[in-house]
């Protein structure tokens, strides 16, 4: 288990991670949670994980461009958003307090992180039995409550929500928050 711990009551502001086997649909649950989220009137931040090498920007732009040349930050910003790139030299996995220093908590109520499965914080675990991978909550004592498509199949003492259910799985993530500001 990692030893990433986040000490939630230094950085200001709830952290609930989501936590699952690639492939089970956390990305998809959370492009639909948010915004029941932001209706409810919260301001949501959003860590996630992405593994290897990616680009927020394509070749071509000029972020990239300046980027590629050399630039070991690049920092893009318009009057509707802005990014800051930070190339790694030498490669190295950020840990998630690291990453959350960098959150403006002034902007948020509640920090969502997507993977960092490891990560010390409490998480939703979602749990789809037909992909044929291992529950977590059994060896994680973060797992606060656990997502599944279907039974689990062994005794759970973790909350248990339905994962096709949005509404329950919003109304725990808002009582959670409340619980933890």
């Amino acid at each position: 288990m990692n030893t990433d711990h986040v000490d939630t009551l230094s950085f200001m502001l709830p952290v609930l991670g989501f936590a699952a086997w690639s492939g089970t649909g956390k990305t998809t649950l959370l492009t639909q949670l948010i915004p029941r989220l932001r209706e409810r009137g919260l301001r949501i931040a959003m860590v996630k994980h992405a593994h290897h090498a990616f680009d927020v920007d394509k070749p071509g732009k000029d972020s990239y461009e300046l980027r590629k040349a050399g630039a070991s930050q690049m920092l893009i910003a318009s009057s509707r958003r802005m990014a800051l790139m930070t190339e790694l030299n030498p490669p190295a996995e950020p840990g998630l307090p690291e990453l959350l220093a960098r959150l403006d908590a002034s902007r948020a109520d509640l920090v969502l992180v997507e993977g960092f499965k490891e990560a010390r914080i409490p998480k939703i675990e979602l749990h789809r039995p037909s992909l044929g991978k291992p529950l977590l909550f059994p060896d994680d004592p973060d797992i606060v409550a656990v997502a599944s498509d279907a039974p689990p199949g062994r005794p759970c003492d973790r909350v248990l929500l339905d994962l096709n259910d949005l509404g329950t799985i919003t109304e725990f993530v808002l009582q959670w928050q409340r619980n933890h500001r």
